[in-house]
């Protein structure tokens, strides 16, 4: 197995694929022309490959300055217990603090806790700040126009 790292967007089709095969998207049911624009104004990307195959993907939201979110960690299941998660995430760390990034924050997939504890994250106490908008799956109200954002 040669695995090489590329700070690069994989292709839409090979990321869709990738996607797809956590099952995550049986929740959000986007299209891959839609997985892929989200991936597409990442802060940072890390893509795995073995040979021309798409087999692992990370990436960062930020600011830039405070606060960054790890995002969407996938290595293909037939590849795991290689390293290539660690290893994109290795990445992706190092990225925020070469940057001086003082708040490195993650989604961690069910059942993933530990894999991020050995690498130095740690969960949030129940009484530490954050919440999650309660109707994110709403389709957006597409009445609302440049007028009226930022309105009370």
């Amino acid at each position: 197995m040669s695995i090489f790292y590329e700070n690069r967007l994989p292709q839409e089709a090979e990321f869709s694929d990738l996607f797809e095969s956590t099952g995550w998207n049986q929740e959000y049911h986007l299209s891959s022309r839609e997985l892929f624009a989200a991936i597409s104004e990442s802060w940072q990307v890390v893509s795995a490959y073995d040979g021309s195959r798409l087999v692992g993907f990370g990436r960062v939201v930020s600011d830039g300055v405070l606060h960054a979110m790890i995002y969407d960690l996938i290595v293909d299941q037939a590849d795991q217990g290689k390293g290539i998660g660690g290893e994109i995430l290795a990445r992706l760390v190092m990225s925020c603090q070469k940057a001086g990034i003082r708040d490195i924050q993650l989604f961690c997939a069910k059942d993933r806790q530990t894999f991020y504890e050995r690498r130095g994250f740690r969960p949030r106490s129940a009484d530490a700040p954050g919440m999650e908008y309660a109707e994110a799956a709403r389709k957006p109200d597409t009445t609302l126009n440049s007028q009226t954002i930022g309105r009370t």
